[in-house]
């Protein structure tokens, strides 16, 4: 039971982090630290409840039963389309935001690696086709590739914090980039943070996984979504402490400068070569992981055949629609993870919310989430906060 449970936890942290670490400093910068930390905080405390909240809907409907099924028997049909849109619109923000923010690396990679300039839409192209295909292969091997890199990535983020804690500047970390609108950074920084923190997607999975063991489960939720955020401190000490916030405020979202940037703090070639790396492969799983969540639901959806042609059509509707979004919108890495927050607010914390409070009616006995309506309510009101943080930046 400790390994699986051990293992869980793994599953948890390896889903909340990713590519979203990039975005952290280049969303937060103009913060500064200090103010980044307590959004990190309280933003992290919000994902533990309603990843509690959502255990609680799990044990009391049925240990095995997936989201969509939940939902369909809380809140019928108009819930379960309401869920699945809002997971449909989540995946093709990801891919989008990734497709983008691969595209750059490789613009970098092509520059430095092999002295060449490649225009955003071939970089665009080349990444879809090289790494996109890995969707189409199936779970069995986007899984034996996933935990190769996930493995990789970890060695590469050790390596990277172990040698940049040195440089680290406590004048630089105090820093905050001088805005016309104290209001905008903070808006433009709080969906970001909280996409970084989405990992309950693998909830009811894992509920199944520790056979509804509420003790367990309770420990791994609350341990898995807590390594992120120590990732994220460390990540962020590093790099709004190295670079400094201004400085990275002034790449206007840009992850290919970001990580030119701390590849010129440590005049090492092997750090550079961790650091790019590190970039590299968090975008990379998290690419993999997202497309194949996203090919699967749209093969579903579609009840596509299982031939070369079926195959061909699912990916073809996987990928056009954020191939579009990243071919048009070049500088959205940071945008676009931010758009993501939107759709996984109504997966995470709203519909949990109106699940929670229909199943407390019929069924009060139970595992249940202290804190009552009081926390629901301060539950709902962060969402909505969320919500209108994105418009804001949209708007």
């Amino acid at each position: 039971m400790i390994l699986k449970t051990l293992g869980s936890i793994a599953i948890v942290a390896g889903t909340a982090i990713g590519a979203g670490m990039l975005a952290l400093p280049l969303a937060t910068a103009a913060l500064g630290f200090w103010q980044a930390l307590m959004l990190m905080l309280i933003i992290w405390g919000l994902s533990a409840y309603t990843a509690l909240l959502m255990l609680e809907i799990n044990l009391k409907s049925g240990v095995g039963e997936n989201v969509h099924v939940i939902t369909g028997k809380l809140l019928g049909k108009k819930g379960q389309f309401i869920q699945g849109a809002s997971f449909l619109s989540l995946l093709f923000a990801l891919t989008a935001a990734y497709l983008t923010g691969g595209s750059s690396l490789l613009t970098l990679k092509a520059q430095s690696m092999l002295d060449m300039e490649l225009s955003h839409t071939t970089a665009v192209l080349l990444f879809t086709l090289i790494l996109g295909g890995f969707a189409a292969l199936g779970v069995a091997w986007v899984d034996k590739v996933s935990r190769l890199l996930f493995s990789l990535m970890v060695v590469a983020l050790v390596i990277v914090v172990v040698f940049l804690v040195p440089e680290v500047s406590p004048t630089q970390m105090m820093l905050q980039a001088v805005a016309e609108e104290p209001a905008g950074i903070w808006m433009a920084a709080i969906p970001v943070v909280f996409t970084s923190f989405g990992f309950h997607v693998c909830i009811a999975t894992l509920v199944r996984y520790l056979d509804g063991d509420t003790k367990v489960l309770r420990k791994v939720l609350l341990i898995g979504s807590t390594i992120p955020l120590a990732c994220y401190i460390l990540w962020l000490m590093v790099t709004l402490g190295t670079v400094g916030g201004p400085e990275i405020n002034s790449f206007n979202g840009s992850l290919a400068e970001l990580v030119t940037a701390l590849k010129a703090i440590v005049e090492s070639d092997f750090i550079s070569k961790a650091v790019s790396l590190f970039a590299d492969l968090a975008l990379i799983t998290s690419f993999l992981g997202v497309t194949l969540s996203l090919y699967d639901f749209v093969a579903e959806l579609t009840r596509a055949a299982q031939t070369v042609a079926g195959r061909i059509q699912t990916w073809l509707i996987t990928f056009i629609p954020p191939l579009l979004c990243a071919l048009f919108y070049p500088d959205g890495f940071v945008a676009v993870l931010g758009f993501a927050a939107v759709p996984l607010v109504v997966m995470i914390i709203f519909l949990p919310i109106a699940m929670v409070l229909r199943q407390r009616q019929t069924q009060p006995q139970g595992y249940q989430v202290s804190g009552g309506r009081a926390a629901l309510a301060v539950s709902g009101a962060a969402g909505t906060m969320i919500v209108f943080a994105q418009l804001w930046v949209a708007l």
